[in-house]
């Protein structure tokens, strides 16, 4: 699925009929819902406008979902909304953005303070929460929450909703192997923030990184990586403790100069069991053009 500022793009991987595609792929939105915006002749199928909840539907095609008029949308350089409904917002964050301020009090623009502008402008009793993050300067997707009782439900349950996280990540040198798994136990000073890797079991967190080898002309590496765990810095720190950090990743080890001006770490992948519908919904972005850039010179 993919979204832009004009339509949102869904591609059929199975034969079903338009009702239930629409409601595992739309999230929260309940049969009345989708059946008013059947109605309001905003659905296409394959270029065609369709009213009908029993539309068959086969492999291959392309359902299309039109933006209505008064439609208010998100224009930012730094944040795209990749999905929305009545109880989340998924989005991916470019580099360089926080996900929520680092103190309280602060007027710096985060992700949090973009979303809860663009909510506000359709209802300002409207909020927005946050049930994980990213790190400043790493990119791709996020979920947010449109309640409280989403949010709390959302953190509590997190390991058990999320089915899938996948990142991609450029490190130096070449990973001696095609693919492997990366195991050790993480504490983190609170003073200095750091996150301090141990092949054995030291008291910290055990975590667990599986990854693949996806290009590498003997500088660099591309990896694609599977979190098992999510800790914080665990792919950093774990890359670091086998002798391949991230690009231009000071804090854990990076020494070279790097060969793009960002850390070489994207979320590229994300799928969770999603909270009001407990279905499974997945969210996947591209490869960042400057991470595959790195592979063409």
């Amino acid at each position: 699925m993919h979204k832009t500022k004009q339509e949102t793009v869904l591609h059929v991987r199975e034969t079903t009929t338009l009702m239930p595609f629409l409601l595992s792929k739309m999230g929260g939105m309940s049969r009345t819902s989708v059946k008013n915006m059947l109605s309001r002749r905003v659905v296409r199928v394959n270029g065609r406008i369709e009213t009908r909840p029993d539309t068959p539907l086969t492999t291959g095609n392309e359902v299309t979902i039109m933006p209505e008029r008064g439609t208010h949308t998100l224009s930012h350089p730094k944040l795209r909304i990749v999905y929305e409904d009545d109880h989340i917002i998924v989005v991916e964050k470019r580099e360089g953005l926080l996900t929520v301020a680092a103190h309280p009090g602060s007027s710096e623009t985060t992700a949090l303070s973009i979303l809860k502008d663009y909510v506000k402008k359709a209802d300002k009793r409207n909020g927005v929460f946050v049930v994980h993050r990213l790190d400043r300067e790493t990119s791709g997707l996020l979920v947010f929450a449109k309640s409280r009782e989403l949010q709390e439900y959302m953190r509590i349950y997190w390991r058990q909703l999320v089915t899938e996280r996948t990142y991609v990540a450029i490190v130096e040198g070449e990973m001696p192997e095609p693919e492997g798994t990366i195991r050790t136990w993480l504490s983190e000073d609170p003073k200095s923030t750091m996150v301090y890797s141990s092949p054995v079991d030291d008291g910290g967190k055990e975590s667990v990184t599986h990854y693949k080898r996806l290009r590498t002309n003997g500088r660099y590496s591309l990896l694609e990586l599977h979190l098992e765990t999510g800790r914080t810095n665990q792919i950093r720190v774990h890359m670091a403790s086998v002798g391949h950090p991230v690009i231009s990743d000071r804090k854990y080890g990076s020494g070279q100069k790097p060969p793009i001006d960002r850390l070489g770490l994207h979320a590229r992948v994300l799928a969770f069991i999603h909270p009001a519908t407990e279905q499974t919904v997945r969210f996947e972005t591209p490869v960042p053009r400057d991470f595959l850039q790195v592979f063409r010179r």
